[in-house]
Order: structure tokens, then sequence, then C-alpha cells
């Protein structure tokens, strides 16, 4: 039986397609080169070895802090030990909104290499701190860093890739964003157990001066000129929302969902939110556009982004807990069992940048995420001796139907943005990516809460465990709610990244 619309002569069959872009400052970047120990390397490589350095070390560094929450809270004789984490989440949450407008104004190489070099020295404080006060705002100080490196790098990495490349441009991202996760815990694990917490922190300071000096070297500045003037209430609004909401999510498993304090962040930032959105669409050039939503692939790509970001963190917060606290494994056994998954999405990663351009992003995010879910549901049958063999397959396998989803949303989103907006698009995309992992992780973490602590084993192991099960199955309803938003992407609004070859028009 043939389904309707799966067949060969169903997938979009799309030409060779005349791109236009803005300025020849743009398609000189894409097709210059520059010199390399002695070799001459296309520039769109530079920016992505760079972009994929400093990604690895930011993206890696809030996975294994994770690992060393115990044993802070331990030689710090706290209970805040937490804050840790929140405190550079929640710096990370004011500075992604401003990144777009910073890197279009400043130049997104001088903004870039600041954060990068922020970032590093950042580690470098929180690798010497001596009390848990000054680990926390030193962590703070990271997430300056952090926040900024994420959006500027994209947007530099999507100037470089003309949209016809904008598949292998998204293989580049897949590296330090699903890899790091996976590294994250095992790394930690052995950190943690067989030296100190500290060299957590310094192991990212010789990997980011290499990043810098070569981006020094290398990185070509770039500005926009319709960047505009400081949007101080832009700034101000759009960073208290997403910090207090973000807090609200962060804070909402443990504290209680009607607590004062939980309700009267949540509801702030929800008043901030609103007053940002009329602020933000009555200024000429803000510095969070919000117009840009307008763009119908990018919105739908962006509302993927945050139900996908949501089930995969989700999960990737609650396994850890199955395995640590239920089984009783150790951080760095806990690693090792969630590590396959990275495998899985390399694989399918490379097989989609292969077949992207001929079966266009739907299809592959519909079937990554539908396959994900129904992978994810089998996670609601764990049990307490469940075969660490068996997880590994599932976790593989969840991971391989992920990589069929990053890929083709990464080349999606900015299929239909002018390369003059990519710095203000990048700082969209990232806060919703930030919003959807706090929704995913605080979603589960009540799910666990209601059913066990998640600072010790449980006492009642079979009502945990039930726990476990409706938190993987919450993860379950948010892969197919995403793969649902999915359906109604069209193919032909992504045409530019699915063509072959590409005529260059150079508008006056």
């Amino acid at each position: 039986m043939r389904l309707a619309g799966t067949g060969a002569a169903d997938w979009p069959r799309v030409p060779p397609v005349t791109t236009q872009i803005s300025s020849p400052a743009s398609i000189a970047e894409q097709h210059a080169t520059v010199s390399v120990l002695g070799r001459r390397v296309q520039y769109k490589y530079v920016v992505a070895v760079v972009y994929v350095t400093a990604m690895f070390i930011d993206i890696l560094d809030a996975t294994i802090v994770n690992v060393a929450i115990p044993d802070l809270g331990k030689e710090f004789r706290t209970e805040s030990a937490e804050w840790v984490v929140l405190g550079y989440t929640l710096s990370l949450a004011v500075w992604i909104p401003a990144s777009g407008w910073l890197g279009d104004r400043l130049g997104t190489k001088r903004v870039f290499l600041f954060a990068l070099l922020a970032f590093t020295a950042a580690s470098l404080l929180c690798a010497t701190a001596q009390s848990i006060g000054q680990l926390i705002a030193y962590r703070v100080l990271q997430g300056v860093g952090g926040g900024m490196l994420t959006p500027v790098g994209v947007a530099m990495l999507f100037r470089a890739f003309p949209p016809a490349e904008r598949a292998r441009a998204a293989m580049f991202m897949m590296i330090p964003t699903l890899a790091a996760p996976a590294l994250g815990p095992v790394l930690g694990g052995l950190l943690v157990t067989h030296a100190s917490w500290r060299w957590i922190f310094s192991v990212n300071v010789p990997v980011g001066i290499v990043g810098f000096l070569f981006g020094v070297a290398f990185l070509r500045e770039h500005r926009e000129p319709t960047a505009g003037g400081f949007d101080v209430p832009g700034f101000v609004l759009s960073g208290a929302a997403l910090a207090l909401i973000v807090y609200a999510l962060s804070r909402g498993p443990e504290a209680g969902w009607l607590s004062a304090e939980v309700l009267t962040t949540a509801v702030a930032g929800v008043l901030c939110a609103a007053l940002m959105v009329v602020v933000e669409t009555h200024r000429e050039l803000p510095m969070l556009d919000l117009r840009l939503l307008g763009d119908r692939l990018f919105r739908q790509c962006n509302l993927v982004g945050v139900l996908m970001m949501g089930t995969f963190f989700g999960v990737t917060f609650v396994m850890p807990l199955y395995l640590q606290l239920l089984r009783g494994f150790t951080p760095l056994n806990s690693g090792l069992t969630t590590f396959p998954q990275a495998f899985g999405v390399l694989t399918s990663t490379l097989i989609a940048g292969r077949i992207y351009r001929r079966i266009g992003p739907r299809r592959l995010m519909v079937f990554g995420l539908v396959s994900a879910g129904l992978t994810v549901a089998l996670f609601t049958r764990l049990e307490l001796d469940t075969s660490l063999w068996v997880i590994r397959a599932f976790l593989y396998l969840r991971g391989f139907c992920i990589g069929l989803v990053f890929l083709p949303m990464q080349a999606a989103t900015y299929a239909t943005i002018q390369p003059k907006d990519n710095g203000r698009a990048s700082s969209l995309f990232m806060t919703q990516r930030q919003v959807g992992v706090s929704i995913g992780v605080a979603v589960m973490a009540s799910i666990l809460v209601s059913h066990m602590p998640l600072s010790r084993p449980p006492t009642d192991v079979a009502r945990a465990l039930d726990g476990y099960h409706l938190a993987f199955l919450a993860a379950t309803l948010l892969a197919f709610l995403a793969a649902a938003v999915a359906w109604f992407v069209r193919d032909e609004d992504a045409a530019a990244t699915m063509a072959r070859g590409e005529a260059v028009v150079i508008e006056a």
C-alpha cells in the first residue's frame, strides 16, 4: 500500500535558483580565500573552524558542570551550589538577545573574539575560585561571553556560506551542538572522580586561547550599516523578560509553581515580554527584531526548534538521573551509557546532509521527530534491571532520529532571511532555543519532583520509576507536537538551500 505524499514522484524537484544577495561584500566573503600555514583555504572554512572550537567549549562547559554540583556543595559547605548553573544560565538569558545588534554594530569579529576571550578568562577564574560566591560571580561573567558566542558565531557562519551550502554549514553546527553534550558527562565524571572539579573549568583555557589566536589572525571584520543606535528599552526588556522566565522555569520544579518566588518572577517576566513586543515592534531599528517572525519559514522553524529542544534536552536531563539516582551508577558510568547518542547523531547527520537537497526539510524533520518520539516512548518501559546495552541501543536510535531533524532545521531557518538580518535573526533563534531547553527541563523536572527528590536516591523506588515513565511520556508528546508543526513547513520556502547550483545577482 502506498501512502499519499510519500512517493518519489511527490518529492520536490527544485531546479537551480537565482539567489539575490544584497551587497558585493557578502559575495566576496563567501568566495574569499586566506593563507593558513602557507596554504590557501576558503574563508568560510576558517569561520567554521573558529565557530566549532568556540561552540564546543561553550556547550561542553554547560553540560560538564552539572556533574560537579554535588562535589561543589560538599567542598564549599553550601546548599546553593545549583546557582553555579543558574547564575550562568541567567547571564546567558540577558546577553543572547543583545548579541545580534552588538555584532552588527561593533563588528562580528570584534564581538565574537571578545566573547571568546571573556569566556576563556572567566573559565580560568572559575578554576581558581576560593568561595561559592566567587565561583557564582565568575560563572555570571562566563555567561556574558557564552551568551554572545553562539548568536554571533551563527551569523558569521551563515554569512560565509551561501544559501545553497547551508546544509553543509549546518553540519559544522552539529559537531559542537551534539557532540559536546554527549562528551560532557563522560569527561566531567573522569575529572571529578579522578582529579578535581577545578579541572572542568581549566580544560576550556588552552582550547579557548588557541581559538582566540586563530580568530585574531584569520577572521575578517563585518559590520552592518543598518544596525542603528543602542536600543536601551529593547536591551532592558528583552534581557529582563528572558532572565525572569528562565529563572521561573528553573526554580518552579523545586520551589513549587504556585510559590510566591516563582509566581512573582513568572508574571514579571511575562509582563516584560509583552511590553517588549509592543516597544520593539514600534521601533524602526529594534535590538530584537520580532518582525522577522513574520517570515513564514523562519517562524515555523523557530517553533519547531522550541519543541525539539524541549524534548531533546529534557531527555538529556532525565536519563542521567535515572541511571545515577535510581540505578546507582557513577557519573562516569552514566556518561558512558548515554554516549552512543552522539554516534547516532553523527551517523544520521552525514546521511541528512547527502539527501537534504532531494527530500527537503519538511519530510526529514517530520520523519525524524516522529521516529524520535516513538524511540523515547520505548523509555517508558524501562525497569530497574533493564540491560544497559538496551538503553545504549535506544539512545543511539534516538540520536539517529534527532540528527535527521537538526540539520534540515538549521539549514532552512535562515533560507529566507536577508544577509543583513542574519545577526538579529540568530539572536531570535538562540533566544527560542534557550526557552525551549528551559521548558523541556522544567516540565520533566516537575514530573520527577512530584514522585521523588532530585538530590538523593528515592526511598519509594516504585513511585520514582513511575515518575521517570511519565517524564519520558512528556518528552514523547513534545516530539510528536514538534512533528505536527514541522508538517506545515513548505519545502518551496527553503528552495535556495536545496539548489544544486545558484546564479548570483548583485542588487544595486
